[in-house]
Parts: structure tokens; sequence; C-alpha cells
């Protein structure tokens, strides 16, 4: 019984200390800019384009958590279908879609997948310079694995469509009254 307790008192030590790591750092996702901002102790430590949802396919706007991390995710909903020789036949694929004798479904790797709403997350992918996700906020992988490596479970994510309305996370990137920022004249 002593020991179950010592572990009990460990993991919920343990468990505090990642909270309030989590609470250090932070990401906002600006989709009128098609950036991500890594905050961390309120400022901003790296600034990251993405592809976020596209037309039919929104990315969630809000505040979030981040609530799974997997370092090598294959995504539950999209892939695509390649025939027996290994060509894709099918770039927008689901689990359901038709496969040919001989080929087989393939689910989309999301490498450093990064989950704040249910199947939505941030990771690295293809960035065309436009929303063109099913929803999710693509990375550059070297971008992707930073912001892998510094958000914990319980980073706070907030997704908005503009952070005019956002004067905390203004101020922490120097944006003056007139809107221009300091990150914009570098």
């Amino acid at each position: 019984m002593k020991s179950y307790l010592q572990l009990l008192i460990a993991l919920t030590t343990v468990g505090w200390a990642g909270a309030g790591m989590a609470s250090k750092t932070r990401v906002v996702i600006n989709l009128s800019e098609q950036r991500a901002y890594l905050l961390e102790q309120g400022k901003v430590a790296l600034v990251s384009p993405i592809a976020s949802g596209k037309p039919g396919w929104p990315t969630p706007t809000g505040d979030f958590r981040i609530f799974n991390k997997e370092i090598d995710h294959r995504s539950r909903s999209f892939g695509s279908v390649l025939n027996r020789w290994g060509s894709v036949v099918n770039s927008n694929a689901t689990p359901g879609s038709h496969v040919p004798p001989g080929g087989h479904y393939r689910a989309a790797s999301m490498p450093y997948f990064m989950e704040f709403s249910s199947a939505i997350g941030m990771h690295a992918g293809y960035l065309p310079g436009y929303p063109a996700s099913h929803g999710c906020v693509r990375m550059p992988r070297d971008l992707a694995a930073i912001f892998f490596e510094e958000v914990q479970i319980g980073t706070r994510v907030t997704v908005v469509r503009s952070t005019h309305s956002l004067a905390g996370f203004r101020k922490a990137i120097g944006i003056n009254p007139r809107g221009s920022s300091a990150l914009s004249q570098r």
C-alpha cells in the first residue's frame, strides 16, 4: 500500500510539472495569415507557414489543448489508393474507396502529429501556399519537428481567423496600432 501511495504521489507530481510546462508554451494559429506561432513565456519563439483547412473542410476556430501526440501518425480518414504496381490511382481516397484488384489503400502519413480537436491537429505536410487540408494544420517538416518537441499534452492552442482581436498576442509579436508588425519588417 505504501509503494502504491508513493507511486501515485510521484505520478501526480510529474503531471503537475508537465501541466506547468504546457502553460508556459502556447500555440496561436492565424488562418488569415496562414501562420502558426509558438509562444514561450508570452514571447514568439517560432513562426511557421501553414496550410489549413480548404473550403468545405475548415480548420475549427477557438481555444483547444493538445491531447495526443504521435511522431509517426497515419490518418484514420484519408489516404491514397495504389494499383498493383504501386502507382497512385486515387490521391484523395478514404478507407472505403474502391481498390483495384492487386492494389491497396495507404493511409496518409502525418509526421509529428499534435492533435488538438477530434481528428484535427498540426503535422508535417505539403504547403501549396493556400488552405488545402481536410482541416488539419500542415507545416514544413523541420518546423513541425520543433513544434512537436516544444508542445506537451495540455499545451493551449488558439485558432483564430485573425490575430487583430488578440491584444496580448499583438503585443508579444510587436504589432503597432496601425497593424504592421515587427516581424513583417524583418
